[in-house]
């Protein structure tokens, strides 16, 4: 979208253009603030057509970071990313939201949403009623404990006990070694649905899909982390498929392919040579930090392989040899698997 002077202000995507456009100009009542600035100043767009919905996903995400339009602010801000902080050097172990990952800190990120983050600590907290209002045992009840919210952590004794055995068990849940801490929390949503108090089971609800969202996000790090070399493809018509070549959270290579009558011995030859020539001089790191930069690809590529619009094979380098069958032979299953796959 630009303004007058061919400055760009939004880049977005649309899997129906016209609706998404004409969706600007309707029902502006219910448009937010930022929405409703955007249009008055909105006189021409652009647009790209892509074969795929990742195609579409990824193009958006780079086009903002390289240019950097006025309305997309959240993509392209430095302070969009997080980190969630146990402080375990304090005498009542705190969790805290920062845009640095600190040292000498138990961290754990980065993540998209502050928010999201901050709801599932305070959901932790009351859930388990450790969510005191002092930073350190004073000997004194804190606000939160008159309201049922602080087990008495600021009286010290076995209240401060307990608040450790509940962050470590936070530390284990997030380490994804011990799913405890939603199992509990699970039960005492059914024991609020069982007792017709709804207002407390919903609020379990909610705490439950916030925490769940923690793990998930580490799980995208953690996968990203591992550098794999991976194979895409996705059949667009019958005849039709998209492979792709990524690793970590670069696209290297990407084709569209037509298959004539119905063998797949072109494209599995295809696939298997450009994953030989892309694939065998990178460097095979057993395990590097995400970066802020990364953490929008990595969301979008992990999405895509756990979707049901893709197949995806993750190639060892074993497998990259000029001698090896092992490539082509997975190939072959991976494609054969990929046909009648649900279109877009």
């Amino acid at each position: 979208m630009k303004d007058s002077k061919g400055q760009i202000l939004y880049v977005g995507k649309a899997k129906n253009l016209k609706k998404r456009v004409q969706s600007y100009f309707q029902n502006s009542k219910g448009h937010s603030p930022k929405v409703k600035k955007l249009v008055t100043h909105l006189k021409d767009f652009d647009f790209i057509l892509t074969d795929t919905e990742f195609d579409a996903f990824m193009l958006e995400c780079h086009l903002i970071k390289e240019i950097k339009p006025m309305y997309n602010r959240m993509m392209k801000s430095p302070q969009s990313f997080i980190y969630l902080v146990i402080n375990l050097n304090k005498k009542v172990p705190s969790f805290e939201v920062s845009y640095e990952p600190l040292e000498n800190e138990l961290v754990f990120g980065p993540f998209t949403s502050r928010g999201i983050v901050e709801r599932a600590i305070t959901g932790i907290k009351e859930c388990f009623k450790i969510n005191c209002g002092h930073s350190t045992v004073k000997n004194s009840a804190c606000l939160n404990y008159s309201l049922g919210t602080c087990n008495g952590v600021c009286l010290g004794g076995l209240a401060h006990e307990e608040y450790n055995k509940i962050t470590y068990k936070v530390i284990r849940f997030l380490n994804r070694t011990d799913m405890d801490l939603l199992e509990e929390m699970e039960k005492l949503m059914f024991e609020a649905s069982e007792q017709f108090d709804f207002e407390a089971a919903a609020k379990y609800r909610d705490w439950i899909e916030m925490v769940k969202s923690l793990i998930n996000k580490e799980k995208v790090i953690e996968f990203t982390e591992q550098n794999h070399n991976i194979i895409t493809i996705e059949q667009l018509e019958n005849n039709k498929f998209k492979y792709f070549l990524i690793n970590r959270t670069q696209i290297l290579n990407g084709e569209l392919v037509q298959i004539e009558d119905g063998s797949f011995d072109q494209l599995i030859e295809e696939m298997n040579s450009n994953s030989f020539e892309y694939f065998k001089n990178i460097d095979d790191q057993s395990s590097t930090d995400v970066c802020r930069d990364e953490i929008d690809e990595a969301q979008i590529i992990y999405t895509y392989l756990n979707s049901a619009n893709c197949k995806h094979l993750i190639v060892p380098k074993s497998w990259l040899s000029p001698t090896s069958t092992k490539l082509k032979k997975e190939l072959r299953k991976m494609v054969s698997s990929s046909d009648n796959v649900e279109k877009m």
